[in-house]
């Protein structure tokens, strides 16, 4: 039987808070398919940032998983490839996406996150943990205006977090859109999550009222955005 592969790309707000609801935590866990999973979170675009990996770990043990943290700022295990093999998901927290996938690449994780996504290991993230599974992302990774960023490319097409909250987001995805210079592709408010089974769009879940997700696609030299209602997290 084929193996699925899943990834849930956040638009902002995972871990954002460890007493919120945890919808988006609970669903990206729920995707295993397994009652205590064990969960693994890769924080190297915030250099590893403590809070953060504190707030997952708060959030995850609610949620009756096997949380642990990859570090590249420390010490990094010495068998990546065989510690990376041990977990049913993978979760990436935000921050510079550039400087995360370099990083990444100069160790080779590029290469084993694209074998674990392959074998069915659960991937997704927020921000620059959401972009990094595209063939583009829309980034903030270098001062001044937002930019398009080669990325992984699991995922067909382009995206961009934030869309909601960071008022530059919208209008840059418009018009790299609408000029071709990006694929077609998704956006997500803070608060949404979009799952792609095997590559393709399957739904959207939110942890707040207004959040959403988007589709844009290029019409005619125009740009053409579909909203799209998330479903209830069960």
């Amino acid at each position: 039987m084929p193996t699925t592969r899943h990834v849930f790309a956040m638009g902002g707000a995972f871990l954002a808070d460890p007493e919120n609801n945890l919808h988006l935590e609970r669903y990206f866990k729920e995707l295993t398919g397994r009652e205590s999973p064990r969960v693994l979170f890769v924080p190297t675009a915030s250099g590893d940032n403590e809070p953060y990996q504190l707030r997952f770990f708060q959030a995850f043990t609610r949620l009756g998983c096997k949380p642990a943290v990859l570090p590249f700022f420390k010490r990094t295990p010495q068998q990546l490839e065989a510690f990376v093999g041990e977990f049913d998901a993978i979760a990436v927290g935000g921050g510079n996406t550039r400087t995360m996938l370099a990083v990444w690449r100069d160790w080779g994780f590029d290469t084993i996150l694209r074998a674990a996504y392959d074998r069915g290991v659960v991937l997704g993230g927020s921000s620059a943990g959401s972009i990094c599974w595209f063939e583009d992302g829309i980034t903030d990774s270098i001062a001044g205006p937002l930019t398009l960023l080669p990325c992984l490319g699991l995922v067909p097409g382009s995206n961009c977090p934030h869309y909601d909250s960071e008022t530059e987001r919208r209008p840059t995805f418009q018009a790299l859109v609408t000029a071709g210079t990006v694929k077609d592709g998704y956006a997500a408010d803070d608060g949404c999550g979009l799952h792609f089974v095997d590559g393709r769009f399957h739904q959207a879940i939110a942890s707040r009222s207004k959040a959403r997700g988007w589709h844009l696609t290029r019409d005619n030299g125009a740009v053409n955005e579909r909203m799209i209602e998330p479903v209830s997290p069960a």
